[in-house]
């Protein structure tokens, strides 16, 4: 059986960001609605200083897209996963997205 992967959710931190605690929240809670989905997760390191961490969907080919910005590291991971679960549903009506139109009742179930 061929294993269909509905495209990759990329994690884009700076390599002089800090806490380790917040990267990991964010990590985890990506990792967990990949999983879910079936998406890909890679973890892009920026070489300057910044603060946020950035989650962006990548369908195949298209541009990146960006779904959640971790500005203050206050989110719980509980938050985190709802808030991008939230907006891949809302991308999931856009017609460019059909990967995610097939895939909205295992978004709207993950929680």
């Amino acid at each position: 059986m061929l294993h269909v992967v509905n495209g990759k959710l990329l994690v884009y931190v700076s390599s002089f960001q800090f806490p380790r605690k917040r990267i990991e929240s964010v990590r985890i809670a990506v990792e967990r609605i990949a999983r879910v989905l079936n998406l890909n997760v890679e973890v892009v390191t920026l070489m300057e200083k910044s603060n946020p961490i950035y989650v962006y969907y990548k369908n195949h080919n298209d541009e990146p897209i960006p779904i959640y910005c971790d500005r203050d590291g206050k989110s719980s991971m509980q938050e985190i996963c709802t808030a991008i679960r939230n907006m891949m549903f809302v991308l999931s009506f856009h017609p460019k997205h059909g990967t995610l139109k097939r895939l909205r009742k295992e978004i709207m179930r993950f929680s």
